[in-house]
C-alpha cells in the first residue's frame, strides 16, 4: 500500500476510533491488561475481559454498535482473502512504542476456512510466526507500514505475535505508534 493509501486508511481508522473509543482488553483469568489498546469496526467486535474472549455486536464501554468497516478495508479483504464472504470483524490494535503481543492463535472464530487478513500502519514491528503447535519453531520478520499479511489455509491457526515495535521507522502516525487492522470472518456462512 503506497503512502497516499496509508494516509487515507489512517483517516478512516481515526474516525472509527473517534466513534468507538480505544479500550484496554484484559486477560480472562488474571485480569492483567493487554499492552495494546483496541477497538473494532464491522458487525462484530472482539473483546477480552473477565468473562473471556468473544465477539459481540457492541462496544464494551459505550454500549454502541461498532462503526461500519470502511470501503477500502472491505476492498482489501476482497483483494487478498480469496474468500467469497465478507469479514464480520475488524480489530483495530494500537501499539504504543513499548507494546507487544505474546504468541497466540486466532481461535475464537467458527469459520477457520476464512483467512485472517492483517494490515499494518505506522511503526514497523518485529512479527513472530510459528506453527500450529505452541512449541513449533518460530521465525521473526519485520512488518512495515503498508504491509499486509494473510494467515490462511494451513497457516490459519499458526501461532503469531509482536515481539516489539521498532521506533523511528515511519512518520505516518505522529505519536510513534503502530496500528494493526485484523479482518476476520467469525461465523460460518449460511
Amino acid at each position: 500500500m503506497n503512502r497516499a493509501a496509508q494516509e487515507e486508511l489512517t483517516r478512516d481508522i481515526l474516525a472509527i476510533i473517534a466513534a468507538a473509543p480505544l479500550f484496554v482488553p484484559r486477560m480472562p483469568q488474571s485480569g492483567k491488561p493487554f499492552s495494546v489498546r483496541m477497538t473494532n469496526c464491522g458487525p462484530l467486535g472482539w473483546v477480552s475481559d473477565a468473562h473471556g474472549y468473544r465477539y459481540q455486536p457492541r462496544h464494551p464501554q459505550t454500549g454502541a454498535p461498532w462503526p461500519p468497516m470502511p470501503a477500502r478495508v472491505l476492498a482489501t479483504w476482497r483483494d487478498l482473502s480469496d474468500y467469497p464472504h465478507p469479514p464480520e470483524a475488524c480489530l483495530v490494535n494500537v501499539y504504543a512504542p513499548t507494546a507487544r503481543m505474546g504468541l497466540h492463535q486466532d481461535r475464537d472464530e467458527l469459520d477457520f476456512a476464512a483467512p485472517v487478513v492483517s494490515l499494518s500502519l505506522g511503526q514497523t514491528c518485529l512479527f513472530r510466526l510459528g506453527g500450529t503447535n505452541r512449541d513449533d519453531p518460530t521465525r521473526s520478520f519485520r512488518l512495515a507500514s503498508g504491509d499486509a499479511l494473510v494467515l490462511g489455509g494451513a497457516a490459519r491457526l499458526a501461532f503469531h505475535g509482536v515481539d516489539r515495535i521498532i521506533r523511528d521507522t515511519s512518520t505516518l502516525l505522529p505519536d510513534g505508534s503502530r496500528i494493526n487492522l485484523t479482518l476476520r470472518r467469525v461465523n460460518e456462512p449460511v
